[in-house]
Order: structure tokens, then sequence, then C-alpha cells
């Protein structure tokens, strides 16, 4: 009888834990981990004690609008709303091939840095539903190597048009995975949280997740938050509701943030923050001293809550830069929020895999046997090294296939 064999083994990969273990897949799931796997493989590959772990998760973005940084002009103020403006503008262009190109080569930047898990906001506020049905389109087409959730997201609020609750219920109908909103740009509070209702209302009712743009902004009176908490702790819905930013969150007093922590923890809803973009937008109006922009992520992190991390935009109206690489968003997102204890660094690492998945309610992810075979490696030892150097990654392997592999460079010192 000859010895059991397997299609591929990653030989001396070094996981999260600092263990060194072998890893054989199967097709395209993980089939065995062991300290050493005695049997060979079709093919086997030496890590060298390189860091191996789940694939990056990029728990907010917006495909519709990447790669349009500059059309139809540059956003000068740095400012949410003239971003919001500019596109205003662009999207009465949009097509479904213009759409679906820049969406396509945003994943496959992304997936080359090891992303291969998204979640995206399409923009559902005008009558064609182009931006929704063009990354419908695309979740379809890259379902084999990267996995793409889609959020029906009204950018002008629900209530900003006669005809924007019917979009929205439309594009959850459509297919969308999940309920978004932007409570803080109703016209009136009593419009957000009527807003905010409806969604969950949606949510309910087609089984959706809900992930909502919840004060973006910098004004300490913006309070959709508590709603939203207050919503997902009634319907129970709990884990399944997500609220993004919150970046008013930050210019919160004391009390009132300490109040609102009890709550928070109550309903146990996560929490995505977007430190590139949010250091960017916010604080805008401030002379000095300038807030920082960024939702309290330390104090959510401590407090036990799910908190992931995400890139939100790759060169478009409101960030002319950006690569897709979620180590950027780690990085600083630990400098921004203060998190450089080595417990917290980790934790920022785990934003932007574990929590991001968590976030999106992934299962089958995670190097465990029976899991599926997707897996990145970073040419570094530990999340510490990782993120501290932005380490390139060296092969990412989707569903049990080797979806891409860089040469690492090497700069030799000569005096």
């Amino acid at each position: 009888m000859s010895p059991k064999s397997y299609g591929l083994i990653l030989r001396q990969c070094r996981l999260v834990s600092g263990d060194v273990v072998d890893i054989a897949i199967d097709g395209k799931k993980i089939a065995a981990i062991s300290e050493q796997i005695k049997e060979r493989g079709e093919e086997e590959i030496l890590i060298g004690g390189r860091l191996v772990c789940p694939p990056f998760v990029d728990s907010h973005i917006h495909l519709d609008s990447a790669l349009t940084a500059g059309e139809p002009r540059w956003n000068e103020s740095g400012t949410l709303f003239e971003g919001i403006k500019i596109w205003g503008e662009r999207k009465q262009s949009l097509s479904l091939k213009d759409v679906k190109k820049r969406a396509l080569e945003t994943l496959k930047l992304q997936a080359m840095q090891g992303v291969l898990f998204v979640r995206s906001h399409a923009d559902v506020s005008e009558d064609s539903l182009t931006a929704l049905q063009a990354l419908l389109d695309v979740r379809e087409e890259v379902k084999d190597w990267i996995t793409l959730q889609v959020v029906a997201f009204p950018q002008d609020g629900i209530y900003g048009k006669p005809e924007n609750k019917k979009l929205l219920k439309e594009a959850v109908k459509m297919g969308a995975d999940v309920v978004g909103g932007i409570p803080h740009y109703e016209f009136t509070r009593e419009d957000g949280v009527k807003s905010i209702h409806k969604i969950f209302e949606l949510a309910e009712e087609y089984n959706k997740l809900i992930d909502v743009h919840c004060d973006e902004i910098d004004d300490e009176q913006s309070r959709f938050l508590e709603v939203v908490a207050a919503c997902a702790l009634r319907s129970g819905m709990g884990e399944k509701v997500t609220a993004s930013h919150t970046t008013a969150f930050g210019s919160y007093n004391d009390a009132y943030a300490y109040k609102l922590m009890g709550l928070l923890e109550r309903s146990r809803i996560n929490f995505i923050a977007n430190p590139l973009i949010n250091i960017t937008l916010q604080g805008r109006m401030d002379s000095y001293p300038k807030r920082r922009g960024v939702t309290r992520v330390k104090e959510l992190w401590r407090g036990g809550l799910n908190v992931s991390l995400g890139h939100d935009c790759v060169q478009d109206p409101w960030y002319s830069l950006g690569t897709g690489n979620m180590l950027d968003v780690a990085y600083m997102a630990l400098h921004v929020c203060q998190m450089t204890g080595l417990a917290e660094i980790d934790a920022c690492f785990d934003m932007v895999t574990v929590n991001g998945a968590k976030t999106l309610q992934l299962n089958d992810y995670g190097i465990a046997v029976g899991n599926s075979a997707s897996l990145i490696i970073l040419d570094a030892v530990s999340r510490f090294d990782a993120i501290r150097r932005r380490a390139p990654v060296c092969y990412v392997f989707s569903q049990g296939k080797l979806l891409a592999q860089r040469s690492i460079s090497e700069t030799k010192w000569h005096l």
C-alpha cells in the first residue's frame, strides 16, 4: 500500500502563535497541520519560518468610486463634503463597464497583497442602480478567488430624495448582502433616526447584515451610534450589525462616552475604523489643537468589542492615495490610536484579519484542518514584524490554488 500523499505541503510555516508547523493542502481544504508531516506532497514549498496567516480582510471600501481621483476634478479642500459633491458629478457618467473595470483592477491589486475578503459599499442613490449592478456582477466573476460582500449604500441619504427609500429596497431585492445607511447626512436628526429604523426593518425582512456609515463627522452632537446600538440590542441582531467610521465618538465628552460604552458592550455590535481616511478627512474645520478624527478604537478593543479596519478609499474623490495594502491601514491605526504596546500592535494586525472575518460573518476562515485553504505567507516572523516593516506578501493561496507570488528583492550594502 503506497503511503498517503498530499497535493501540496508548505514546510516550516510560522503561525501567529509562534509555532512552526507543516501545512498540507488537498484540493480546496487544509488537510493536515503538524510539527512535521511525514507524508510527501506532490508539490512542496519551503516557507523557511516565515509568517503564515489567514488572508487579510478589508472590511470597508468603496469599489464603485475607486481609481477615479481627479475625475472630474481634484478635492482641493480635502473634506468629506467636497468629496461627496465631486462624486455626485462623477457618478452621472457611470456605466457597467466603467465600474466593473475599476473594481476588478482594485480587487486584483488587493489580492496580490493578500486581501481575499472584501466588503464594498455601492452607491444606490441613482435611479439606474448602475454601481450596485456592476458590483453584483463582479462579485460573481471573482468568487473563485476572492469573496466580495456588497452593501446597498444610499450615499445621498434614504430620505434625501423621495425615490431613495424605494431604490434602497430594490437594491436589497437585487441581491445586496448588506443594508447600509448614512443617518448623519440626512436632512434632520429625525430623518436620521427614521433611516436607522428603516435599515433594520429591511435587514430583518430580507435576512441581511447591516453596516451603517455612522456619525462620520466631527460634530459631537451627532449621536446616531446610540440609536444603532439600541436597535441592535432590541432586535437581537447584535453581531450582524456594524457601525462604520463613528468618528464623532472621538469628540464626545467623556461622561457621555462612558455611558454609551455600557450600551455598546450590551449590544455586541461590530465597529469599523478607516484610519487612513478618517485622519485625512476629519478635523478639517479645526485650527489648533486638531482632532485626530478617528473613533475610540483602543477603548472599544479594551471593552471587548469587535473592531476591524478598512481601507475605505483607493484613489477616489475622498483620498487620492492608497494601494489597497491592509498593512498600511494597520500601521496608521497603531499610530493614530496610540496602540503601541506589543499586545496592542498584535491587536491592530488582528483587526485586518480575524476581526474583519468576524465583522463579515465569515465561516471557514482561519488556519485549521478542514477549513478552506486560503492563506498568505508574509516575509516576516511575527505580527509585530509584519506591521513594523509592512512586510511584503510572498505567496497568496486562495481555495487551495496559488493566486499570486512575489519575489523578495534584496538590497546589498556596498562600501
